[in-house]
């Protein structure tokens, strides 16, 4: 693996692993089935409709963290999502104890699927995470921009099945792939947390593999809470997603197209890997059904250097717009509430306001909306003022983007606060993504579904 990019820091070796050569589908059947068959379990695996997770919002880091049951005897092991992660790893230094942990051998086809060829050594007695002859890979963490030598391995993962409606008994993979890391690898999660669950568009992310073990289309759908005193949920498979008072959020979904970015905006990447991060194509902005002057240009992903366009993320608290676009809507928006007194910036915000000049409505601040039109006028996310304005201080409402300077690699990324509350259905069979817009709207929210088990 080509590790490449400044703004990363690598505390492993500079090296470059050979890669397999492009995998036709035959050969990736065959890896599927090497991996969905590398387990000492001969059982059946349970088919179930759709699995579940709990997602919470840690209010100190503004990250979003889930849960899974992973290992023999199965223990609660509690992940930050990254939405744009190559695979899910953990901290395997820090007790990590499992009669089914099976590293994953150099050369093996579990190498190729995880697109890595390197061969990893230890100088200790083996334990999980530190093998001889095992296959290398490179986890990263988002927030620290940090990345690490990390073995890959297969253990037991489980998580809870759902009809859509509520949760119910887990249903497991007996040989889910991931990669384990060092304990400082962790440093600046949110507590308790102790690795990463990384959703991104790849073949061994955990919306693949979940498919894959249990004939779900690949797709997944996330609704992040607005607040840390109840859960939001994480989907995997196929709809409906119902949550209470029995509302479907699956039945309101538009669609946008998703987009690759031919260059990778990973921290580590391979040379020529395209991006597998998820980009939508945001073509207009609009500010109460108002346009905003904006450089059309930086909307759309130049395919030689990768930069401008949009995606949608979960490691970054607040959507930033590129400085030209920032300046527009910031603009725009301060234009449309004119009479509104002005309160000092709170940083990051730099727009804030009297709250007692704003009124309040079933789905927010009485504000504009700002909305993100996409492949035509017809289809926009509509972002309301529950996502649009924060209140940063006591008595002071600020518009919720953020400034991400001249520079910025994406012109637009979505960030989690603008998701809070949305239905967003990724789905990688199809390549397009689902969303809801509010669900105040429809008098719910994401906290409401119907978690009946602790997992």
């Amino acid at each position: 693996m080509l590790l490449r990019t400044p703004e990363f820091s690598h505390l492993l070796t500079r090296r470059k692993l050979k890669m397999t050569p492009s995998i036709n589908s035959v050969h990736l059947l065959l890896l599927f089935l090497a991996l969905f068959t590398f387990s000492s379990s001969s059982a059946a695996v349970a088919r179930p409709h759709a699995l579940v997770a709990q997602l919470t919002k840690d209010a100190a880091n503004l990250q979003y963290l889930t849960r899974i049951h992973q290992r023999t005897p199965s223990v609660p092991v509690d992940l930050v999502v990254d939405l744009g992660g190559r695979y899910l790893w953990v901290d395997c230094d820090t007790n990590y104890a499992s009669s089914t942990y099976r590293p994953a051998h150099c050369r093996s086809s579990l190498c190729s699927l995880a697109g890595a060829n390197g061969c990893g050594e230890c100088f200790s007695s083996p334990r999980p995470g530190c093998n001889n002859n095992t296959c290398g890979v490179a986890p990263e963490n988002p927030f620290t921009k940090t990345s690490t030598g990390g073995e890959l391995a297969v253990d037991v993962l489980s998580l809870p099945s759902t009809d859509g409606f509520t949760s119910s008994s887990p249903a497991s993979d007996p040989s889910f792939l991931f990669s384990c890391a060092p304990a400082f690898l962790t440093s600046g999660l949110a507590a308790g947390a102790t690795g990463i669950a990384g959703l991104g568009r790849t073949r061994v992310a955990p919306p693949s593999q979940l498919a894959a073990r249990f004939s779900f289309r690949r797709r997944f759908a996330l609704c992040l809470p607005s607040t840390p005193r109840a859960p939001g949920a994480l989907f995997f498979g196929p709809g409906p997603y119902r949550f209470l008072p029995s509302i479907d959020a699956s039945q309101s979904l538009l669609y946008t197209p998703l987009l690759t970015n031919p260059i990778s905006t990973a921290g580590t990447f391979v040379d020529g890997e395209p991006s597998y991060e998820y980009f939508i194509g945001v073509t207009a902005i609009k500010i109460g059904e108002i346009d905003v002057p904006v450089n059309k240009t930086l909307l759309t992903i130049n395919k030689k250097t990768g930069e401008g366009g949009t995606k949608i993320s979960t490691t970054v608290p607040f959507t930033t717009l590129e400085t030209t676009i920032y300046k527009a809507v910031t603009a725009a928006f301060a234009g449309a509430l004119a009479n509104v007194a002005k309160a000092p910036a709170v940083a990051p915000f730099e727009l804030c306001y009297d709250a007692k000049g704003i009124g309040s409505t079933r789905v927010g601040a009485a504000v504009p909306a700002v909305d993100l039109v996409l492949q035509s006028e017809k289809v926009f996310w509509r972002i309301f003022g529950a996502n649009s304005m924060i209140e940063a201080k006591d008595g002071v409402l600020c518009f919720a983007f953020v400034d991400g300077g001249r520079k910025t690699r994406t012109a637009i990324v979505i960030g989690g606060y603008q998701l809070e509350d949305n239905l967003v259905e990724f789905d990688l069979g199809y390549s397009r993504v689902g969303f809801s817009s509010t669900l105040l709207f429809r008098q719910t929210t994401c906290s409401n579904f119907n978690f009946t088990t602790s997992g």
